[in-house]
């Protein structure tokens, strides 16, 4: 503090002694440094224009679309949708002019984006406005955006160098909208089926998602300027583990667990430069996270030396007081609220007066409400924002939907596509099958493009249906009309269906869950979509039973943001594919995949349970999980993580490690060959996992430690080499403080976690 009142000091003599009353301010100054524009800046403001800055807002379009569609009422239990009754969009109007509002949400396009920025133009300091959005898998909840995969289908790629691609390619398109932060990556360690957000996640495993969202930090910041945007890890913590499966919902878990499970993906988060994180909708061991000082003090800020600004989840300092309970009043929650450490408030009309309220009445100090100003300053600075606060309408188009983002787009579909079961009957033969039955809720709808998309242009989207005509122009596609409600599934369309598969040479169904937000009421699947169970919906299993009675071999595609137990079809059917939320080209990937243009190569990232009754089903349990086995029903998941075919044969053979014995600190070297010896050309991911076989604690049976995606050509052979660094062998101790400890562990290394597909040799650490 002392810095800084010196430097207020010499700021405010060097204006003095200039004599000039026009000098530029230094916070307009762009070859100032950082600090000194922010300390300047600071200093001109009053408490109302630091408490605006703390202030996010949902955009004027969206409160008229919310007012027309709801009452006031609704809004108590609505995520997805609002406005302000009392307040007309006058008064959303001149707050911004009046420099009181810092940020925006649910802005979806440029023109509402440079409006509200002339808004703040007109306020006595200037301050640009920071819009933020859901930018998950590129900006698609805004239309005229690329599409990529969601989340949990990158990961099932294995391919961070994808993940950083997309989050470049995404800020690009951000910033040629005017918009500057996206809500991503969501780093929580999916361990729920039930849970509908398992889509957004990177899935179950901790090193997997902390690489895949540190990649996605690090595309998205790029080096800030014009071309970056602020990532945002979320959503800390515990959410994706609920007690019921729902969202928000309570999370009990030990420190271990955090520790060991959680925190992992936010530390890396971290220190890869994220500049901001976002606190969990859910309590956790009875705190609400948007008041728990221990998770944003004391290992937020304390351990892990976060120095970007914290941001509440949507309403959720207003549940402090009217869902947990745990504040008397709103204006005790927002006081909770930032005195644990919370930074920005999304999103609410009563903000700015209670807290400054609270700060004229000595019980927030204002040297408090200054820290998290200066970290929503110093981000506009970093951005650029105060020398260009508009984006070009003549250019933004160049950008976006651009060829080489659509290419990558495609691409990572490619690599995204899951084969999860295929007696040889995968890749198609159009020859072969010449009538071919396609059905399905997901066949011919945009639902392929998931969660957090907006409708976007026709033209934009290809269906599965678009794609196996495109890739198949010969062959006689046979559509059946499911519709897309699972929920609403027609008998008759279903009988319709099986008839018509009695004269094909071939069916494809394409099931799954429902995502598409613009039905928002009729999801399945998606954010606040969460389920008490993990089948098909619907008479998704009739259909799919009835079709493949026809005595035709039948294909099915899910199209689904989580793991389904679709047992009768996996022990029943020749052919299964999972593509996940596949984005604007899924429905061309798909196709490829079906008939062979592309070799299948992706992994899952989560495991899939044969049903609910499974649940906790990871693969890095303990070593007692399953000590007793469920009786009437098989205690082995439908399909292990890491697993997926593909149309060639890859052999693991040649393991070597190079040293029986290291001493501790010391790394060791470990290789396997590959081989290719299927007649196609495709890529493997090979996986390499650790046990730890006696320890003080307990520790998983095995433990993700490495991967390598590699190409192999038909007939070609590859040596992969690891290095099994110190950092790789530690666990927390008794005390919660890493440890190495002398022993035997296990390496394996192999093409997916199941025993069976895994090499193994073991090694002592002195």
């Amino acid at each position: 503090m002392k810095y800084y009142k010196l430097l207020i000091i010499s700021l405010i003599a060097a204006t003095m002694l200039s004599g000039k009353k026009d000098v530029r301010p230094v916070y307009k100054d762009e070859s100032a440094p950082l600090d000194s524009r922010v300390e300047d800046l600071l200093s001109r403001m009053t408490l109302e224009e630091k408490v605006g800055q703390m202030s996010q807002f949902v955009g004027i379009e969206h409160i008229k679309a919310s007012e027309a569609s709801m009452k006031a009422s609704d809004l108590k239990n609505n995520t997805a949708m609002a406005f302000y009754p009392g307040f007309p969009i006058d008064s959303v109007i001149s707050w911004t002019e009046n420099g009181n509002i810092g940020s925006f949400l649910h802005v979806i396009t440029l023109k509402e984006a440079n409006y509200l920025q002339s808004l703040a133009m007109k306020s006595r300091l200037q301050i640009p406005i920071i819009f933020g959005i859901d930018a998950i898998h590129g900006n698609a909840n805004a239309p005229d955006n690329t599409v990529y995969p969601t989340n949990i289908g990158i990961a099932c790629s294995f391919d961070t160098t994808l993940a950083y691609k997309i989050a470049r390619e995404t800020a690009l398109e951000m910033r040629a909208m005017n918009m500057h932060w996206t809500f991503n990556p969501n780093v929580e360690v999916a361990r729920d089926p039930r849970w509908g957000r398992v889509g957004e996640t990177f899935g179950e495993d901790p090193y997997l998602v902390s690489l895949m969202g540190a990649e996605c930090v690090r595309g998205y910041q790029g080096n800030f300027g014009q071309d970056g945007v602020l990532a945002c890890i979320k959503h800390f913590v515990g959410g994706s583990e609920p007690i019921n499966g729902c969202n928000g919902a309570p999370a009990d878990l030990s420190e271990r667990t955090l520790r060991e499970v959680f925190f992992p993906p936010f530390e890396k988060g971290v220190d890869a430069g994220a500049m901001s994180l976002m606190t969990a909708h859910n309590e956790l061991n009875g705190i609400p996270c948007h008041t728990n000082e221990w998770l944003l003090k004391d290992i937020l800020r304390g351990e892990w030396k976060f120095k970007g600004l914290v941001v509440s989840d949507w309403m959720d300092m207003e549940h402090v007081h009217d869902l947990h309970a745990t504040a008397e009043s709103l204006k005790e929650a927002y006081y909770q609220a930032i005195m644990a450490g919370e930074d920005m408030h999304m999103h609410g009309i009563h903000w700015n007066e209670d807290v400054c309220e609270l700060v004229r009445e000595g019980r927030i100090p204002e040297s408090r409400i200054d820290e998290s100003v200066r970290k929503i300053l110093a981000v506009k600075f970093r951005l650029g924002l105060f020398e260009h606060p508009y984006a070009d309408p003549a250019k933004t188009m160049d950008v976006r939907l651009c060829p080489e983002h659509r290419a990558t787009a495609l691409e990572a579909a490619r690599e995204s596509i899951v084969l999860l079961k295929n007696d040889g009957l995968l890749p198609l033969s159009p020859s072969k099958y010449k009538k071919v039955l396609v059905t399905g809720i997901n066949a011919d709808d945009p639902n392929i493009l998931g969660d957090w998309s907006a409708a976007q242009k026709p033209e934009n989207v290809t269906t599965i249906l678009e794609g196996l005509r495109q890739v198949s122009p010969k062959t006689d596609f046979v559509f059946v009309d499911q519709s897309w409600d699972p929920r609403n599934m027609s008998p008759a369309k279903v009988e319709e269906a099986a008839e018509k598969a009695r004269g094909c040479d071939l069916n494809i169904v394409v099931a799954g869950e429902y995502m598409f937000r613009a039905r928002w009421e009729e999801r399945t699947g998606g954010e606040d979509s969460d389920r008490s169970d993990i089948d098909l919906v619907g008479l998704q299993n009739e259909l799919i039973r009835k079709v493949a009675a026809s005595g035709k071999p039948t294909v099915l595609v899910l199209v689904t943001g989580r793991p389904l137990g679709v047992v009768w079809p996996a022990e029943h059917l020749p052919a299964i594919v999972c593509s996940w939320e596949p984005g604007m080209y899924g429905g061309q990937a798909v196709a490829e995949i079906l008939y062979g243009k592309v070799t299948p190569s992706a992994k899952l990232a989560v495991t899939i349970p044969r049903s609910v009754g499974q649940i906790q089903m990871v693969y890095n349990h303990k070593p007692s999980q399953y000590f007793h086995p469920y009786v009437m029903k098989p205690s082995t998941p439908l399909w292990p993580f890491g697993f997926g075919l593909s149309y060639t044969k890859y052999d693991y053979s040649d393991m070597s490690v190079a040293n029986d014995t290291i001493a501790r600190g010391q790394s060791l070297k470990v290789s396997v060959k590959v081989t290719n010896s299927g007649k196609m050309a495709g890529d493997e991911i090979v996986q390499l996992y650790i046990r730890d076989c006696y320890s003080m604690v307990t520790r998983p049976v095995k433990e993700l430690k490495d991967f390598a995606r590699i190409h192999l050509g038909a007939g070609e052979s590859k040596t992969v080499e690891f290095s099994v660094t110190p950092d790789k062998l530690e666990y927390l101790d008794k005390n919660l403080k890493p440890i190495e400890e002398p022993g035997e562990f296990i390496v394996m290394i192999g093409s997916s976690s199941d025993d069976s597909d895994l090499l193994k040799k073991s090694f002592f650490v002195q």
